[in-house]
């Protein structure tokens, strides 16, 4: 270690830690996976599943880990990926703890289940978290918020949203999942018209479903295509 290091009064010990927000669309709503805090600090408390990372994991090990003994949920199978650092002085009154916050998305994910130090676990309506109705513990919130809108940008330049759809599914509900997030209504002629106009976003199955009115819809799966061009832009209540 360097001299200057070990003498230096202005550094000290840090933790790393994973938070991860975990988003799915239930009942035409976007929820997110909240833990209840069964430990302190801020016990009783609403927070992001997450949790200290062992000294032989790497990073997404660790976030795997924790959504498993937290919420009971196999992160494996979901589109997982990294959201940015969080490393405020005075987010943890433990001490000086950087979190590595991660990002997921699933279609209808299943109760959680609580475990380790979540008392409990359960899916939360976004919109009553983000209105203020409700704190997070740490700077969960701050995370959270951040996290939503990474999802409402990597809706408009990227195939994310087939994320939040099961292995087949119909137009009108992918365009669900655009209106959900985005919280804006979408000319449905209009939207199908972009999505069938992006080579490579989704791509026919063959198959029809039944709905309980109307007629039967076509099914389509997800395409080959990550990055949407042209992209999907929000705001003006229909696609561009």
């Amino acid at each position: 270690m360097d001299d200057w290091l070990k003498d230096s009064t202005e550094v000290e010990a840090s933790w790393v830690t994973v938070d991860l927000a975990i988003f799915t669309v239930r009942g035409d709503q976007l929820m997110v996976l909240l833990i209840e805090r069964g430990v302190e600090p801020f016990l009783g408390q609403p927070a992001l599943p997450g949790g200290y990372v062992q000294k032989s994991e790497t990073l997404r090990e660790g976030a795997l880990r924790e959504l498993w003994e937290e919420a009971g949920i196999d992160g494996s199978r979901l589109h997982l990926e990294q959201l940015g650092a969080y490393g405020d002085p005075g987010r943890d009154p433990r001490g000086r703890v950087v979190t590595i916050a991660y990002l997921a998305l699933g279609p209808d994910l299943p109760a959680p289940v609580g475990g380790t130090d979540a008392k409990r676990a359960y899916w939360a309506p976004v919109s009553q978290l983000t209105n203020g109705a409700q704190e997070l513990a740490f700077d969960h919130l701050v995370i959270l918020t951040d996290a939503l809108e990474e999802i409402r940008r990597k809706l408009e330049y990227t195939a994310a949203a087939t994320a939040f759809c099961g292995e087949s599914f119909t137009l009108s509900e992918l365009r669900t999942v655009y209106e959900v997030i985005w919280g804006q209504y979408l000319d449905p002629s209009n939207f199908r018209r972009k999505v069938l106009n992006t080579v490579g976003f989704v791509q026919p199955t063959g198959e029809r479903r039944l709905p309980p009115t109307g007629r039967p819809a076509g099914l389509y799966r997800r395409g080959t295509a990550w990055l949407l061009s042209p992209p999907l832009l929000r705001g003006t209540g229909h696609p561009a």
